[in-house]
């Protein structure tokens, strides 16, 4: 499971464009900051496509995790944005699912 940026708008033409102006918003990546999208994509280890989920950039990457593992099971590999105790503990007690993450 991982996520990437889809920039809408360069930073300094935001207040010209209003296409997606009510949908994107803010975001910041380890790359720097950004206006538009994220786009969160879980994979099984096959590389097979499993769920989509698309969200404005100033969401935390840690809240469309439950929306992503309905109807799924096994263990999730994800890097340390979507590692906290209380999403651990929904995802073991829900769904069953153990994050395991390089420490």
């Amino acid at each position: 499971m991982d996520s990437t940026d889809l920039t809408v708008y360069h930073n300094k033409r935001i207040s010209q464009h209003k296409v997606f102006a009510q949908l994107s918003a803010r975001g910041k990546t380890s790359t720097g900051w950004f206006f538009g999208f994220k786009l969160h994509l879980l994979f099984n280890e096959c590389g097979e496509l499993l769920n989509v989920a698309l969200t404005p950039g100033n969401v935390d990457d840690r809240k469309p995790v439950p929306q992503l593992f309905k109807r799924l099971f096994g263990k999730l590999f994800a890097d340390r944005g979507y590692l906290s105790n209380a999403l651990f503990k929904e995802l073991l007690e829900t769904f069953g699912i153990r994050p395991i993450t390089k420490l």
